[in-house]
């Protein structure tokens, strides 16, 4: 009987853990000596078989405590198959408020921020629209250069 309820117990974990998502995609960069510089724009490339699902696509900052500002604003730029100029997405991350702090999760002085973007205020998901390779690529536009304290930006893309 004791050797069935730990055997149960796997069963009951794989099983709950079975039915959540897969993550088809995530990756972040390292920032260089944590002090991104406009000129480095972190480069994700992946590829898309299924366009009949819906996508999420999320954007991710990692920084510490002495971040001193409240947003972060980036270009995401997309490229998929078959084109020859990427599409941008300017975006405004919100990151923290004077009243609350910092909105991302956090452990110690480093905070991380996953936020969703859409391709358009009506939409809630991406559909890619060919299979294929993508490169989605970041860019930091904020009037400090380089932008200190910020080490790490990403994405992350999942089946909806």
């Amino acid at each position: 009987m004791k050797l069935l309820q730990p055997f149960a117990f796997i069963v009951l974990v794989l099983g709950t853990f079975s039915c959540t998502h897969t993550d088809l995609y995530e990756k972040t960069a390292v920032i260089p000596e944590h002090s991104w510089k406009s000129t480095f724009k972190p480069s994700f490339s992946f590829t898309i078989k299924d366009t009949s699902s819906p996508y999420m696509v999320y954007l991710i900052i990692r920084h510490n405590d002495r971040y001193s500002f409240n947003n972060i604003y980036v270009n995401l730029y997309a490229k998929g198959p078959g084109q020859d100029t990427a599409q941008v997405v300017p975006y405004d991350m919100r990151l923290g408020t004077d009243e609350t702090g910092w909105l991302g999760s956090g452990m110690d002085d480093i905070y991380e921020h996953r936020e969703p973007i859409t391709p358009r205020s009506s939409e809630k998901a991406f559909y890619f629209r060919k299979p294929g390779d993508y490169t989605f690529t970041i860019e930091q536009l904020m009037r400090q250069d380089p932008l200190e304290n910020v080490l790490n930006a990403g994405i992350r893309i999942e089946k909806k």
